[in-house]
């Protein structure tokens, strides 16, 4: 679900080129800089199609064009077959604020940071 709004807000999100965080920034933007890494990572054009997996290897979160059917991981270089999977949403958490991410129907979510789970 990357570079769509997220719901109720003209946001959109990208994965840091530099550090892999999640990073939201606002619609319209071109480039979006990481408060953690100060890496600057360009915004795909409006429209284009991005998918997310979780690396095999590395358990990094890897953002990929849709229809690819495999995705080499940046930082551990494993190959992750990119498998259709249901879409997920986003939600912050309770405990320390951090964006997560969950399957669409789940009921709560555990954050790997805080361990706090938030209620969907």
């Amino acid at each position: 679900m990357p570079y769509q709004p997220m719901q109720g807000t003209q946001q959109g999100q990208l994965i840091c080129g530099g550090c892999r965080t999640l990073l939201v920034y606002p619609q319209g933007a071109s480039n979006v800089r990481c408060a953690l890494c100060s890496t600057v990572t360009s915004v795909p054009p409006h429209g284009t199609e991005m998918a997310q997996l979780v690396c095999g290897g590395c358990r990094t979160l890897l953002m990929y064009m849709r229809g690819a059917t495999s995705v080499q991981c940046s930082c551990c270089h494993t190959v992750t077959l990119a498998i259709d999977t249901p879409p997920a949403a986003h939600i912050n958490c309770g405990g320390c604020g951090m964006t997560l991410m969950y399957a669409y129907g789940a009921q709560s979510v555990k954050c790997a940071l805080c361990q706090y789970v938030t209620s969907i």
